[in-house]
């Protein structure tokens, strides 16, 4: 617990501006005096770096990208029991299944707005599709928020990004085995039911939380927020039916989907508790990349409720 309190404290100071941000409710943010810039928080590259690591092991299991200051938790290679475990389970988490995955690192948090800046400063995506949530008007580019999720951002624009920072877009089993571990748990901290404590989720905050802010939500790797908050993207495509022919080692999702829809996990801030445990799917209308730019078969879906992290090979 300690481990990650100090990271989240050395991510969170490296991230903010050099005035320091208050501690405030998403719900009320303060009037802005000029209108949002998207000017990224130059210290992100230049002054996020790791902790020093007290033993060969955290060596090992904890890292932070120099492109965009993204904490980084090692998955190692192993078993996910993966699937629906728990009584609550609905029809497309069967049949749960053990899966045997490649080690890889996971983002230890979503994405954030001022993340996202630096990759529309370098030129290599483009602005989410609104600038608000749906209770904040003023949310991207607003400096209270640069340590908040990014959100409105598409499937494509999410691959974008997680391609422009060296990374990928997890696949579902990937998603899945950072946030459950290596046993049959219900949410990325165990059994306990979900509160205040665990997870923004259910409306309790009623918009998104600043990423990191629920250490005791932690899974077993150290990954945060993969309960509520925002629902994430991942790679796959989503097949109600994929558990009945998936690969048993790595597997990546269906090749190809008539319906472009891909599965988002994790629930998010408006989700009750049977919607973020760690084996709930959702399916939500990617981009279509082969479509005309800007078009909205090309855009997909999007929404103030999904974000995303990345994820990258050992």
């Amino acid at each position: 617990m300690k481990k990650i309190l100090l990271i989240l404290f050395v991510f969170i100071t490296a991230c903010s501006n050099t005035t320091q941000t208050p501690a405030i409710e998403p719900t009320s943010p303060p009037s802005p005096t000029s209108a949002p810039t998207f000017t990224p928080v130059p210290a992100v590259t230049a002054e996020v770096t790791a902790p020093s690591p007290t033993s060969t092991l955290e060596a090992q299991t904890f890292r932070v990208s120099s492109v965009d200051g993204m904490p980084q938790v090692y998955i190692p290679h192993g078993v996910l029991h993966m699937g629906g475990y728990d009584v609550r389970a609905a029809p497309d988490e069967f049949p749960a299944h053990d899966v045997t995955l490649n080690a890889f690192w996971m983002d230890q948090l979503e994405v954030t707005n001022a993340m996202y800046a630096l990759c529309m400063s370098a030129g290599a995506c483009d602005p989410p599709q609104n600038l608000g949530t749906a209770r904040i008007a003023n949310y991207f580019g607003n400096p209270v928020f640069n340590d908040y999720p990014v959100v409105y951002v598409t499937w494509g624009q999410a691959k974008t990004y997680c391609e422009w920072a060296n990374r990928r877009l997890p696949a579902e089993a990937e998603w899945e085995r950072a946030a459950r571990g290596d046993d049959l748990r219900t949410f990325p901290w165990g059994e306990d039911k979900p509160d205040w404590r665990f997870a923004n989720f259910n409306m309790l905050v009623t918009d998104t939380s600043r990423v990191g802010s629920y250490a005791m939500g932690a899974s077993p790797f150290g990954a945060l927020d993969m309960a509520g908050n925002v629902a994430e993207w991942t790679n796959d495509f989503y097949d109600f039916d994929y558990y009945l022919t998936s690969p048993l080692q790595n597997p990546f999702g269906p090749e190809s989907s008539s319906s472009l829809n891909r599965v988002v996990r994790g629930g998010s801030l408006g989700d009750a508790e049977i919607n973020i445990r760690v084996s709930k799917r959702s399916s939500v209308q990617g981009s279509n990349l082969n479509a005309a730019p800007g078009s909205e078969s090309y855009l997909g879906d999007f929404s103030p409720r999904i974000g995303f992290r990345c994820a990258q090979g050992e």
